[in-house]
């Protein structure tokens, strides 16, 4: 080829091809600022959404060359991948360096509006919260009724029960005069008032004042007749207590000077509450554990009480053989908060809700299935460790002695000695120092049953022929052999003899 004809050849080839403006996207990383296309080639102007360190968008703009490809072609026609971000071409191949003036616009990314409902969306959700609300309310009311027809049912029940383990008798007999007057217009079997008269006594109570309040209910003073009396209210839970201590109280032949006074039991309530009552003498001194912690006793005043508790203890636990005997009781939580003080410097025997019957004539005891019965600072050994025989009457028997033993120890204690002497020791309940002030069951054994230890005699008591004899005594009751044991009835010998003569010995 001759040099014209390759002159010729090369202008030909110059003027078919064409140059692009290229920025941030120049083929080869060339900083010319141009690329060249083939002829079918284009150039285009791209823009793409960026997002500043601030959180807004900003257009990037870029220029180069399309090869004569399909792709680059089709991307020209607007055929983009849709992208994550905004993005928008132009191409052109018109002239030289067409795509400088090109400036595309990327669409503006489109904001969801918020939803608006109006009355017709929110329809369906206010029928279905009424419907759920209709539904719930109909079923409490359901609930209720159950609730208050059952407990009309109970009462019902209650009041049923009572009638009929304790007949009416005296249907025509009237409430006149005071309490003393209508005990001994009874029946004389030392059981307590009438039924009816203990209804209607209990109808006519009025409350003063609360005075005490224990594991089993509330006690009040209350008045009837310008009297006062002592309402014991059991708590709703506590309904077998309230069966059983009423009916240790109408038992035949019950009433002692050294137990607590029945006056009367009733139950009150509508279907929606229950009120379980149980009336008795009121003695403003309170419990024999109230009254040591303000008072010292002489050994007369010591005396007189012990022989008193003895002597209740003698009652509840002998049986009285007849046409209407008496059964052998066994209390079976004595401790000095269940022991009231009388006007007269005598004891007497209260609470009854775990008291147990022996029926001679079958040899049964009507003891309830638990082995662990009272209270633990007062339990005997043999309970403490679940030896004891729960079909032998006469280790509930021994179980009350060793806690007699436990009560003669704190009345001891603050008993005065010697002529001049006008002090007393301070007031403790027993194991006071061995044991925290709530003790559990483990603590108790610990002490009774590993270590043996019992309650710690001064050594003043031995310069006092009394409490000498009662240290004796209360050794024996709390003997870890419960066959060793003094009954009540020897202790109630060896007091009232100790009354008359100081220099008894127990033999």
């Amino acid at each position: 080829m001759g040099p014209r004809k390759r002159n010729r050849t090369m202008r030909a080839r110059k003027h078919s091809v064409k140059r692009c403006y290229c920025e941030g996207h120049c083929p080869n990383d060339e900083y010319n600022g141009t690329c060249e296309i083939k002829p079918g080639g284009m150039c285009f102007a791209s823009v793409e959404a960026v997002i500043g360190d601030d959180g807004k968008e900003y257009p990037m703009w870029t220029y180069g060359c399309f090869p004569s490809d399909e792709s680059g072609f089709m991307q020209c026609k607007g055929n983009l991948v849709p992208h994550q971000e905004s993005k928008s071409i132009q191409c052109c191949d018109d002239s030289n360096e067409c795509n400088r003036h090109l400036k595309p616009l990327y669409p503006e990314r489109p904001t969801t509006e918020a939803p608006v409902f109006d009355q017709f969306d929110s329809l369906p959700y206010i029928v279905l919260l009424t419907s759920i609300t209709v539904c719930i309310t109909i079923f409490l009311l359901v609930i209720a009724i159950i609730y208050k027809k059952y407990n009309r049912k109970d009462f019902t029940r209650k009041h049923n029960l009572y009638a009929k383990n304790y007949p009416v008798k005296y249907p025509n007999m009237e409430v006149h005069g005071p309490l003393s007057n209508l005990i001994e217009q009874s029946s004389g079997s030392g059981s307590g008032l009438p039924i009816l008269v203990q209804r209607t006594i209990a109808k006519q109570i009025q409350m003063v004042k609360s005075v005490g309040k224990g594991r089993y209910g509330e006690v009040w003073l209350a008045n009837w007749r310008g009297e006062q009396v002592a309402v014991k209210v059991f708590f709703t839970t506590e309904e077998q207590s309230w069966f059983r201590e009423t009916e240790i109280y109408q038992t035949v032949l019950m009433r002692h000077e050294n137990i607590l006074g029945f006056i009367a039991a009733d139950i009150k309530g509508t279907g929606s509450w229950t009120q379980m009552l149980l009336i008795t003498d009121y003695h403003d001194h309170g419990s024999l554990y109230d009254y040591l912690q303000m008072h010292v006793l002489d050994p007369n005043s010591l005396l007189l009480m012990a022989t008193s508790i003895a002597s209740g203890l003698s009652h509840l636990h002998t049986e009285i053989f007849g046409t209407r005997g008496k059964p052998a009781i066994a209390h079976r939580d004595i401790k000095s908060k269940n022991i009231l003080v009388k006007r007269n410097g005598e004891c007497c025997i209260a609470d009854f809700g775990l008291a147990v019957k022996y029926l001679s004539d079958t040899n049964e005891i009507d003891v309830p299935p638990n082995v662990r019965s009272g209270t633990r600072r007062y339990m005997a050994p043999e309970i403490l460790d679940k030896s004891i025989n729960l079909k032998s009457f006469e280790a509930h028997k021994m179980a009350d002695m060793y806690a007699f033993g436990l009560v003669l120890w704190e009345m001891s204690r603050r008993c005065i000695t010697g002529d001049k002497i006008t002090t007393a020791d301070e007031y403790c309940v027993p194991y006071h120092d061995c044991v925290p002030s709530d003790p559990d069951f483990d603590d108790m054994m610990e002490v009774v049953c590993v270590k043996k230890i019992r309650p710690r005699i001064p050594l003043r008591w031995d310069s006092d022929e009394m409490l000498l004899t009662l240290s004796k005594v209360m050794q024996e009751c709390w003997h870890a052999n419960p066959a060793v044991r003094l009954t009540a009835l020897r202790v109630k010998k060896t007091l009232c003899k100790l009354d008359t003569d100081t220099s008894i010995k127990i033999v």
